[in-house]
Formats: C-alpha cells, sequence, structure tokens
C-alpha cells in the first residue's frame, strides 16, 4: 500500500538546520523524482517484493522504500509483520539524519531511537508496539539527488550485520536500477506519445492530417448509427490554387495554406473536426449537424475566408456538403460531398453546393 507520512517530532534547532537540504538540493530531488513520475504512483510487485527481501534478510518487522519531497516522505512499498501488520505507523522520516546519509550506498545505523538524541522529542503518535532500531539506505540518483531511502526497523535496540548490510545496499542498488528501468520507459512513452501525434498531423499546417480524418469519420459514422444522430461533411477548395503558387512560388502557396487552415479552424463549432484532405483541399466533418445546418455552417466558413486577408492576394473557397445515410455509410457520404464541391467548381467557384451521389464526379476525384 502507498503511504504519506508526516513526521511529529521535535530536535535541536542545531541539529535541525544540519538535517535541512539547501533549496537547490530541495529543487534538484523534486526534478528528479518527477523524472521517475514515482511520486503518487501505484502499487507496483518490483518494489514491494524488493521491500519484503531487505525485511527478510535482516530480521526486521518493517521495511520500507520511501522518496522525500518537500515535508513529507511518500511509501512507495512498504513490507510490515506481527504487530505492525496492517497499521498505520508514525514513522521518522530520517530528516534530521539526511546530513549523514551522504554516502551512496552506504547503510545509516540508529541501534536505539530512544537513546538517540537524534531523535529526542521523537513522539509517535499511534499506540502500540514502538519502534527502537532503524538502518536506513540513501538512494541517490546517478546525478547526485538523494531521493528517499530504503529502510528496515524494529522494536528491539540492534544492529545490523556487515553481511545484512552489504545486502540491504545491494537491494538499495535494485531500487535504483527500477527506477532508471521506469526513466527509460517514461520517455519511450513520451516519446511515442510524440511520434504519435505526429503520426496524425498535417506537418505543414498543424491541424489534423488525413490519417487522423479517416479514424474520426469512422468514429463519427459509428457513433451517428449507433444513436440517430445527423452527421454531416463538408469538402472545401481553394479556388486557382494552382494559379497562385505559379505567380507567387510554392513557399508563398505554403505560408497561405497555413493562413487558411487557421481562418477555417477559427470559424468552426469546438466540436467540430478540421483536417487536411490533400494538397489545397481541406474536409471537415460535423457532428450532430444536419444538412440545413451543415450548409449554414459552410456559408460562414465561405464567407470568412472570402474576407480574409492572405499574403499577396485574397483567397475564395468551393465547398461540397453532404449528410449521411445510415444505409448507404460512409464512403456514399465522402462521394455525395465530393460530387457537390466539384459542381461548386464547376458553375464558378466560390459557392456552397450540396452534393448527391447520383452525381458524376469528375475522373480521379478522391474518395475513401
Amino acid at each position: 500500500m502507498n503511504e504519506i507520512l508526516e513526521f511529529r517530532h521535535a530536535v535541536p534547532d542545531g541539529v535541525l538546520a544540519a538535517g535541512l537540504l539547501r533549496d537547490e538540493e530541495e529543487n534538484a530531488r523534486r526534478q528528479t523524482l518527477e523524472s521517475y513520475e514515482i511520486l503518487d504512483s501505484v502499487p507496483e510487485k518490483s518494489y514491494n517484493d524488493i521491500a519484503r527481501l531487505a525485511a527478510y534478510i535482516c530480521g526486521a518487522p518493517v521495511a520500507l522504500i520511501s522518496f522525500f519531497e518537500g515535508d513529507r516522505q511518500w511509501v512507495k512499498a512498504r513490507y510490515s509483520a506481527g504487530a505492525y501488520a496492517e497499521k498505520m505507523l508514525e514513522l521518522p522520516r530520517p530528516g534530521a539524519l539526511e546530513g549523514q546519509m551522504h554516502l551512496p550506498g552506504q547503510v545509516l545505523q540508529v541501534p536505539d531511537i530512544t537513546t538517540d538524541k537524534r531523535f529526542a522529542g521523537y513522539a509517535p503518535v499511534q499506540s502500540g508496539p514502538k519502534l527502537r532500531f532503524f538502518a536506513a539506505v540513501p538512494l541517490y540518483a546517478p546525478a547526485g539527488a538523494m531521493l528517499g531511502s530504503l529502510a528496515v526497523m524494529d522494536r528491539r535496540a540492534r544492529q545490523l550485520s556487515p553481511e545484512q548490510c552489504m545486502a540491504l545496499e545491494t537491494l538499495a542498488g535494485q531500487v535504483m536500477e527500477l527506477l532508471e528501468m521506469r526513466r527509460t520507459l517514461v520517455g519511450l512513452s513520451k516519446a511515442n506519445a510524440r511520434l504519435g501525434q505526429q503520426n496524425v498531423t498535417d506537418a505543414l499546417t498543424g491541424i489534423p492530417n488525413r490519417r487522423a480524418y479517416d479514424q474520426k469519420l469512422v468514429e463519427e459514422v459509428a457513433r451517428a448509427k449507433r444513436t440517430g444522430a445527423p452527421l454531416s461533411l463538408l469538402l472545401v477548395d481553394v479556388d486557382n490554387f494552382k494559379q497562385y503558387n505559379d505567380n507567387f512560388g510554392h513557399p508563398a502557396g505554403d505560408s497561405a495554406l497555413q493562413s487558411l487552415a487557421r481562418a477555417l479552424m477559427s470559424s468552426l463549432r469546438p466540436y467540430d473536426f478540421l483536417a487536411r484532405y490533400g494538397g489545397e483541399e481541406f474536409v471537415i466533418i460535423l457532428p450532430s449537424t444536419d444538412l440545413s445546418d451543415a450548409i449554414v455552417v459552410a456559408e460562414r466558413v465561405r464567407g470568412l475566408v472570402a474576407a480574409s486577408e492572405f499574403p499577396h492576394r485574397k483567397f475564395t473557397i468551393s465547398i461540397g456538403v453532404s449528410r449521411l445515410d445510415p444505409e448507404a455509410g460512409a464512403r456514399a457520404l465522402v462521394q455525395a460531398a465530393d460530387n457537390g464541391l466539384y459542381r461548386a467548381k464547376a458553375s464558378g467557384r466560390n459557392k456552397v453546393l450540396m452534393g448527391k451521389l447520383n452525381e458524376a464526379s469528375p475522373a480521379g476525384s478522391a474518395t475513401p
């Protein structure tokens, strides 16, 4: 079970001052712990097994793997047996001892807490068996920040044997190996997330690409069929864009497409979905939108683009509109919008026209 322990113990001013970490050290620890994403994580068998093994080797009823953050000691793994089983313990964070836990891998032992002046004033709140023996190995990150400790405790005053100390140091090293593996996995996960985002994002405009659109369309068609809600589609094409590229060059055309994507995005509702369909074509999925409302949205988009300023000259767009027929499916939805777009361009451009499935579209027009 993961726990957060708070500490209620008084120490002399000199010991307290010696035990406090400098602000920069605390910041370094916090940043390192964040890189591992270990704080407040769920229990994990690998850490629990190490705690159990530490208790067994050291003949102790309590073992903890804990990490320090500010004034709290967060317990990642705990093993407790006998009178300590299933009890929430008031355990000492070795705050007064941190100044002495300066050698990575070296065991710090307190044979008897009740007679050690460093624990003067320590008073557990919980009733029941009191802790007397305490031993801990600091957990140091490769960069040098002390993150926490692997500790064992007992109700008897005692000491560890040299062999037990060596075993505890070895187990502390295993904890750090687990943490480093965790950081590697965290890094891979973030890299995969970035890669996944890149795979569904158009590199030029920053909006979703054709792959993202294909996935979204499947989802929205399935939802519309399941719920009976309407679903409409807009296919958008920039009028005379080849002429623009020929006159001003492809870099200017790229810049114009970026500006157009921003303009289209600003004209849509939060739940609409805009993607780059290919070249100078864009597609807009309109969930829960009937044909009449889709035409209103399309006219608003067309008018906003026509009124916007772009590099070198203004643009107009042509838009084909269609509504999902649940019996016909996604392919027919796109084909109908494509037919409407063809008619809008053929009849003078800068228009919004509804497409029908049985209309002829130009050879080579895009269909899913």
